[in-house]
């Protein structure tokens, strides 16, 4: 199952020390379970950075029985010591050397197979469709939480943990997903698809926390990489370079074609839709004129349409593969449809909306105010308050008149 790695001091990119960290007060976690926490085996998903590496410091701590497992995803030979990418090899090397030092088990399991197959293969046929891709969701429900948590029941383990900055709340009808205190770090967008049965195992140590708390506690602990930098790119997208990756995986496939305008005017040629993302402006190969900006793309007919902002203009979505998080539905709730806020991109507002499920996976929703750049392959995330109740990927958007 495991991969040894020599013991090797974490020293790359590191911040100086935060301010009141020898000062910071321990943080005792409960994971509200029945057994002794001495006899509680709990698993930690640790990537190598400072949030998962805080996550098992904290569990030892609170005297949990502890289990590292890192996934090797890629080729990490490549992307050693790369600037602000996470999975590297340093990254594995991290997450050894965290394990030795808090004292716990370490593992490094083989996913480079899966993940190539349920990651890198679905990011690539989903640009060439059109769509714009959120590949960390996928790598969450497929192997953080799919193959993670059955490696975990394998290990005899009670619950896994992972750095996420999100809240698991024990509801009426069982745990609920909820958005972590610190709104700035909140991750639950990114945890959509996470489904009841994953959720009843999971647990989140840093959802109460600051980014600030984190790294506080962090270097009480003499955790390694208490002061390591975050990572910023998809992990096996160096320096967000798309077309490189999807030219690699999929390199018969991009095909140039015509940008055309909302009015029908052919303005140029690209190189292939996959450059291409609803609601991009910069980078469009077009010169001159109005401001324009990408309103959808057609991959059968190789064409990006293009337009004024107001194009983009959007009140009806649609979702495909939604996971429903929530109490169980009426059929007159159903029938009508439910009040929720909507995220439709991990970095956009809350949205006031109604959405109606059907039994077939789907879902409308109804924005009550209409939103811009809503792009397929993307994800609508419900929230009701702090709760998150699901979401789905998103398939087609419609500009209506008004929301019904």
């Amino acid at each position: 199952m495991g991969i040894s790695f020599g013991h090797r001091a974490a020293t790359a990119g590191r911040l100086p020390p935060p301010p009141g960290s020898a000062s910071v007060r321990p943080r005792m976690i409960d994971l509200g379970l029945k057994k002794p926490r001495g006899r509680t085996r709990v698993v930690v998903a640790m990537s190598g950075g400072v949030d998962s590496a805080t996550s098992a410091a904290l569990l030892k701590e609170a005297g949990y029985d502890v289990v590292g497992i890192t996934l090797q995803l890629y080729d990490h030979g490549q992307t050693m010591r790369r600037p602000g990418s996470c999975c590297a090899a340093d990254d594995i090397l991290d997450a050894r050397a965290i394990a030795d030092q808090i004292g716990i088990p370490h593992y490094v399991l083989d996913a480079e197979e899966r993940f190539r197959a349920k990651v890198m293969e679905s990011f690539a046929d989903s640009y060439l469709a059109g769509e714009t891709p959120i590949p960390c969701v996928l790598c969450n429900q497929h192997l953080k939480f799919g193959d993670l948590l059955a490696t975990a029941r394998d290990l005899g383990a009670d619950a896994v943990a992972t750095g996420h900055y999100a809240l698991r709340v024990d509801g009426r009808q069982g745990p609920e997903l909820h958005c972590a205190r610190d709104r700035n770090r909140d991750q639950s967008y990114f945890l959509f698809a996470t489904t009841r049965e994953q959720l009843a195992r999971l647990h989140f140590p840093l959802g109460g926390l600051s980014k600030a708390e984190t790294r506080a506690h962090a270097a009480r602990l003499s955790v390694p990489v208490a002061r390591k930098r975050a990572s910023q790119d998809i992990c096996f997208v160096p320096g967000g370079d798309y077309g490189a990756v999807i030219a690699r995986l999929r390199p018969d496939a991009a095909q140039a074609g015509e940008i055309v305008h909302v009015d029908g005017r052919v303005l140029g040629r690209h190189a292939g839709i996959h450059h291409y993302t609803v609601g991009q402006r910069k980078g469009l190969g077009i010169a001159g004129g109005e401001p324009l900006y990408v309103v959808r793309l057609q991959p059968a007919e190789r064409r990006v349409v293009v337009g004024p902002k107001e194009a983009l203009a959007c009140s009806v979505v649609s979702l495909r593969a939604v996971n429903w998080l929530g109490d169980p539905l009426t059929d007159a709730e159903r029938e009508a449809g439910i009040a929720v806020q909507v995220r439709l991109r991990s970095t956009q507002g809350l949205a006031d909306a109604r959405v109606v499920l059907s039994a077939d996976g789907s879902a409308r929703v109804h924005l009550q105010t209409a939103q811009h750049a809503v792009a397929p392959g993307q994800a609508c995330v419900f929230y009701l308050g702090e709760r998150v109740l699901g979401g789905g990927w998103i398939s087609g958007a419609e500009a209506l008149p008004s929301a019904p």
